[in-house]
């Protein structure tokens, strides 16, 4: 019997006052609806404001579900939102430290907070910051910040682990370090889940990809078969299309990192 998708979301929706008008509300989701299964690198891609950080932000139990259900490995996010933590792990777009305390310090105090056991050391050697151990975190480059965050949402070994927008804001070369982190990371068997703006990324890392605009997804398949359907042949190049060529088709929308 096959096994259950590790994250079944069902008719999700998430809604906002409008700026304009505080008495009408507007859906950033909009009844979106995914499977992902275990050992996946799944993405989702979309404009500014498409909704694919709160999607995520919903899954991972930091924003109230307002319609719909999502389930991560079997626990139902709306009622069981603290459980769900225990096993997932969260890189954010941006990350604030206690500036006083050092990279090995702060992991530390995160295996605390997760009253678990950690070897600090050897999670700095996986994203590949031994030689900053003893660094604070403002005195890290762009690329360096992005990999130690990875680490800190490492610490409780998570089944699931959840970037948003990773590599925004690198240069090539640390771009493609994280790319091999994230490679690694699920060559051992975790589960991740990225929203991202960079083509070439979503074409490099995921086995799947969900392409949302204003809160619906409208496009979801290998990048493979989406440039077979919706990018055979674009005007512009006389060899095949990519994901991006797939994502102007579908929404109209260039994206800018």
């Amino acid at each position: 019997m096959a096994k259950p998708p590790i994250i079944q979301v069902t008719g999700l929706v998430k809604r906002y006052p409008l700026p304009e008008d505080k008495s009408r509300d507007f859906a950033a989701v909009d009844g979106v609806s995914f499977d992902i299964h275990e050992g996946e690198i799944y993405g989702i891609l979309g404009p500014n404001g498409a909704g694919k950080t709160t999607t995520l932000e919903m899954l991972e139990g930091l924003i109230d579900i307002d319609g719909g259900s999502a389930l991560v490995d079997g626990i139902d996010v709306a009622n069981e939102p603290y459980h769900v933590k225990k096993i997932i792990g969260v890189q954010l777009q941006a990350s604030e430290y206690f500036d006083k305390l050092s990279l090995l310090e702060l992991l530390d105090l995160f295996g605390a907070l997760y009253r678990c056991e950690i070897d600090a050391l050897e999670l700095l050697a996986k994203v590949d910051l031994t030689e900053k151990a003893k660094a604070r975190p403002a005195s890290l480059s762009g690329g360096q910040k992005q990999r130690f965050s990875i680490a800190c949402a490492l610490v409780n070994v998570p089944k699931i682990l959840f970037l948003d927008e990773p590599t925004t804001g690198l240069d090539p070369q640390a771009k493609r370090r994280l790319w091999e982190l994230v490679l690694g990371l699920n060559a051992s068997g975790m589960t991740i889940v990225l929203t991202t703006h960079n083509m070439e990324e979503a074409e490099f890392l995921c086995g799947r990809i969900a392409i949302m605009d204003h809160g619906k997804i409208v496009a979801e398949d290998t990048p493979e078969q989406l440039i077979r359907e919706h990018a055979p042949e674009p005007p512009a190049a006389p060899l095949h299309g990519n994901i991006e060529d797939v994502f102007l088709a579908l929404t109209g929308h260039a994206l800018r990192d």
